[in-house]
């Protein structure tokens, strides 16, 4: 193996989603786009395997092969061909992910590279505003995009167009972004063809073979160093499902064996009635995440990567939902509590470098109504951060997006530019993370003042259990969110859909992360 070749091309096809990312945060409409960056970039080669991504969403990245596993099943990629899909139970997310998918194409006609992006755009219909609320059907959730095509080489496919822009809120932001998306797809487009004629097809293949068994080495002789080989279980919860007030239980069995990872997620909880159920792509994207957390940073991440840790799910679970079960906040929260279940049992096989649990939630908020200034529809979604938590030999970090969320905060000022609402307090929650050896990183306090009368949807988790803290250091504190009308302050549920006045406030008060070690 030809290692400085192979690291040269590992970051020549990186910089090629990297590019793509620039391209979409420049050209999107939405500010969940064009601010939170909430979207990812990868790219594959002719056989579907991940063989570079752009450093963006966790949740996004882990679960895109799937999807275009799905895809290739169903469609055959002409010249120009982009497929478009969401539907969480053929590899996507949750509907408000949508991807899109190019091939290029050799002068014969023969694929040889797939360009991913999926973006979460801030409505896709549904029963509530953003798409984000609590909901018992996927119906309720949005429009499901079943693979479809896109354009092609005619044009716009406005069979599938035009029926979409009229389900969902705010068209025009909707067409914005998806042109956004397209224009990330042309300009990866682009530059990989710089590279494809530049060298041969077959050393490219070599050596993107050699890159992907140098992801598998990696990931293999991170398992070997850094865990000690045996079975170690660990259990923790979601607060509720949003309707019956229960913990609900996320189990994970461990096996470590010198090179290779079993994890059994099957004895977590049944499939629920609300958002909180997951897909397993996203349960593979949170197991994949927190393995290569282990590897740290620089390192390549493809499908080599992926193939020392197996994964085992029970179909009909809540992490394996099955249709039609709605999925919104299992692709936000859930995955979250994922990581902190898989943390809490690597912990045991390494106890000196397993941070404790961040604060465990994307604490997700979702706005729509008419905006009085221009009297136009609106719809605004956004994550805000909390707690990172306490590793071994460092505080956590406050006030920051953790694991499978890599997005940023909007800035108020261009929040306040675009919608009716303003935003009152942004400061760190102080005393908030789990005291120890090493402190818990504090949450947020995010408070809106409404200028306009509008609906909100909350997702959010932690506001019943905290963050755990490891080796003796203390949990992190559990998170709040509030109504303040008519200087009353009202205490809301973790997840809730409402309707708000004109000068209401929403606080929104994000977990801390959990301590590490007994304080000296």
């Amino acid at each position: 193996m030809n290692v400085i070749e192979v690291e040269i091309f590992n970051k020549l096809f990186s910089s090629v989603a990297e590019e793509m990312g620039i391209i979409l945060t420049r050209s999107a409409f939405s500010s969940n786009i064009k601010e939170r960056r909430d979207f990812s970039c990868a790219i594959f080669d002719s056989s579907g395997d991940l063989i570079a991504q752009a450093a963006h969403i966790p949740v996004h990245l882990g679960s895109m092969p799937a999807t275009l596993k799905h895809v290739l099943a169903l469609h055959r990629f002409s010249p120009d061909d982009i497929i478009i899909t969401n539907d969480p139970f053929q590899g996507g997310s949750h509907l408000p992910d949508i991807t899109l998918i190019e091939a290029l194409h050799d002068e014969h006609g023969n694929a040889l590279y797939y360009l991913v992006n999926r973006a979460h755009h801030a409505d896709v219909g549904g029963k509530n505003p953003g798409s984000m609320g609590l909901a018992t059907t996927l119906d309720d959730e949005g429009v499901l995009i079943t693979p479809t095509l896109f354009s092609s080489e005619k044009g716009p496919n406005t069979q599938f167009l035009n029926p979409f822009l009229e389900k969902v809120r705010n068209p025009n932001e909707r067409m914005g972004d998806l042109r956004a998306q397209t224009a990330a797809l042309a300009r990866g487009k682009t530059r990989l063809q710089d590279i494809v004629s530049k060298y041969s097809q077959g050393h490219i293949a070599s050596i993107l073979d050699q890159l992907k068994a140098y992801g598998e080495l990696l990931m293999r002789r991170t398992i070997n160093d850094c865990l000690a080989d045996g079975t170690y279980t660990f259990c923790d919860f979601l607060d509720n499902d949003g309707i019956r007030s229960r913990k609900i239980p996320i189990h994970i069995t461990l096996s470590v064996s010198e090179n290779e990872a079993t994890v059994d997620f099957r004895k977590s909880a049944d499939q629920v009635h609300t958002p909180l159920n997951t897909v397993e792509p996203v349960a593979v994207a949170a197991t994949v995440y927190a393995f290569q957390c282990l590897m740290g940073e620089g390192y390549p991440i493809n499908s080599g990567s992926y193939r020392p840790i197996h994964i085992l799910t029970r179909p009909g679970s809540i992490l394996h939902a099955l249709p039609p079960a709605p999925v919104a906040a299992g692709n936000v929260e859930t995955s979250q509590r994922i990581v902190d279940v898989l943390f809490g049992a690597l912990a045991q096989a390494a106890p000196a470098l397993i941070p404790a649990a961040s604060c465990g939630s994307m604490n997700n908020i979702s706005i729509a109504g008419i905006n009085s200034r221009t009297g136009k529809d609106f719809t605004y979604y956004e994550t805000i951060g909390g707690g990172m938590g306490a590793r071994p030999c460092q505080d956590g970090l406050s006030g920051i997006h953790t694991h499978m969320t890599n997005t940023m905060n909007t800035p108020i000022e261009a929040l306040e530019h675009s919608y009716p609402f303003q935003i009152e307090e942004y400061s760190i929650r102080k005393d908030s993370g789990g005291r120890g050896k090493q402190r818990g990183g504090d949450g947020i306090v995010r408070s809106y003042r409404f200028l306009d009368k509008a609906h909100v949807s909350l997702l959010t988790e932690r506001r019943e259990l905290t963050p755990y803290g490891l080796n003796g250091g203390e949990n992190g504190s559990s998170g709040s969110n509030y109504l303040i009308r008519d200087g009353k302050r009202k205490k809301l549920d973790g997840k809730v859909n409402l309707d708000v006045r004109k000068d209401d406030r929403i606080v929104i008060e994000t977990p801390g992360g959990g301590g590490w070690g007994e304080k000296d």
